[in-house]
């Protein structure tokens, strides 16, 4: 699993574009994770699904309400990570009103979740894989802080944590 001082491994991430811009189409784009974080202090928070109980009533909302705080932090970027597709990353955004906030990557495959060794089995459910429930500070592409929640926990990946963490 990944750790402090290591550097996000290479992957490739999809994010739902709504406005267009020089390089970016209306729709799915895909990044690769190395480009996007260079240069940047950037907090991830990775969850197991959109649309999730907790996911949608305490984690998002935690990370909007504390927005600005997280900014004036030094913060350049806020991230939310889910195994889904860009489609379905996109729509919750828009629902969660986290538009021109946070962005909402899909990595659809699980390969950077797996890279982090961050997976979560749970087929028996079927979900298919799933990102643990975390977050991290990292700065330049190197983690600076990680939080791994235990199963079924809410207690250390919340805003307020990463907040602290600052």
């Amino acid at each position: 699993m990944i750790k402090v001082g290591d550097r996000l491994p290479e992957a490739t991430l999809s994010e739902f574009i709504e406005t267009e811009t020089a390089g970016c189409p209306l729709g799915p784009n895909s990044f690769k994770v190395s480009d996007l974080v260079k240069g940047k202090k950037i907090v991830i928070f990775g969850l197991p699904g959109a649309y999730t109980p907790t996911c949608s009533a305490k984690h998002v909302p935690g990370y909007l309400a504390n927005y600005d705080q997280l900014k004036a932090g030094g913060v350049d970027e806020i991230w939310c990570i889910s195994v889904n597709d860009a489609y379905v990353m996109g729509a919750w955004g828009r629902d969660q009103k986290a538009t021109g906030k946070i962005r909402m990557m899909a990595d659809g495959s699980a390969e950077l979740t797996r890279k982090l060794g961050l997976e979560l089995d749970m087929t028996a459910r079927g979900w298919g894989v799933r990102m643990k429930r975390n977050s991290m500070l990292v700065d330049d592409g190197v983690v600076k802080q990680l939080n791994v929640e235990a199963p079924g926990k809410f207690e250390v990946s919340d805003a307020e944590t990463m907040l602290k963490q600052l």
